[in-house]
């Protein structure tokens, strides 16, 4: 149990880091240059994690890294960018909420992980909840935006669960930094042709970009793929949830944001539907429900016949 909690932690690094993400970008971040953020994001934390594991694709890793990092970094990064100039971020970010489910059907597919009931519920319980947190009014909904935020959260549960299928072949570090790689590669040409030069940054934007780079890409992606190595699919895909979460709380700390009741509301349901998805969850309901059979059964026992 130690260790399925201490993988769970770790998990949880990539979608606050992750939440963290929006706050910065918008603060510090040219808006015009969304193919070379996502490149200055993707290559240098790809390259930052081959220098610390010196170690290069190998045999089927080369076809593997680029298929991975075309799901997972290259279209992905594109997708959600191309999502976010058309739709509203609550709407976006409520899309992209439903990825547990997918997730678990995937890693049924693929890895033959049968989706279960607690799970299944935390999931549902969690979609509300982010839809009640995120979608407080009404807004217009541009189709094109929607179509490329599903495919955006599609593609990213493939490649997660194919990198969960391919995870015993080698270290998670490689890993990650092929696929940061890869899609870094993609999408470099792609910012050339469609948005020229590259943008020009001051000292602010430099360290925001390092900031994401580091412990929003670099760190935050090692920590998600190594949770998939450890855990099943669909617990992965529930902490996921903390990224919503994440984004509502930092408006609140730091850009003097008020929680609504609505809101409130549900933040309580995602952090009741990430939590009875949790083996834990389920390891400690069996436990009760032992506990309570073993102290049935001796009064039954001692009854008439």
């Amino acid at each position: 149990m130690e260790g399925i909690l201490r993988w769970s932690l770790i998990t949880a690094i990539a979608p606050v880091a992750w939440g963290t993400t929006y706050f910065v970008t918008h603060e510090y971040l040219p808006a015009d240059r969304p193919l070379y953020g996502a490149a200055i994001r993707a290559l240098p934390a790809g390259l930052l994690l081959l220098a610390v594991c010196r170690r290069r694709p190998h045999g089927a890793w080369w076809w593997k890294s680029l298929v991975l990092g075309t799901l997972n970094m290259g279209a992905f990064f594109a997708l959600v960018y191309l999502s976010a100039q058309l739709l509203p971020t609550s709407i976006a970010s409520a899309v992209m909420a439903t990825s547990p489910v997918a997730l678990m059907l995937l890693a049924w597919a693929l890895v033959a992980e049968r989706p279960r009931a607690l799970p299944l519920a935390g999931a549902v319980i969690g979609i509300a909840g982010v839809s009640l947190m995120l979608l407080t009014g009404v807004a217009a909904v541009d189709g094109l935006g929607v179509l490329a935020s599903v495919a955006a959260m599609l593609m990213s549960s493939l490649g997660y669960v194919l990198a969960k299928r391919w995870s015993d072949e080698v270290d998670v570090l490689a890993s990650t930094s092929w696929q940061l790689v890869a899609g870094g590669m993609l999408l470099l040409p792609a910012a050339v042709a469609v948005e020229g030069a590259p943008p020009s940054l001051d000292t602010g934007a430099v360290l925001a970009f390092l900031y994401v780079t580091v412990v929003a890409t670099a760190l935050a992606f090692a920590a998600w793929f190594a949770g998939l190595r450890h855990l099943p699919a669909a617990t992965v895909g529930l902490i996921g949830l903390l990224n919503p979460v994440t984004g509502v709380l930092l408006g609140v700390a730091v850009a003097g944001e008020t929680l609504t009741g609505r809101q409130i509301a549900g933040l309580a349901m995602v952090l009741m539907g990430i939590l009875i998805g949790q083996p834990l969850f389920a390891r400690a309901q069996f436990a009760v429900r032992d506990r309570l059979h073993v102290r049935v059964r001796p009064g039954l026992r001692s009854g008439p016949d």
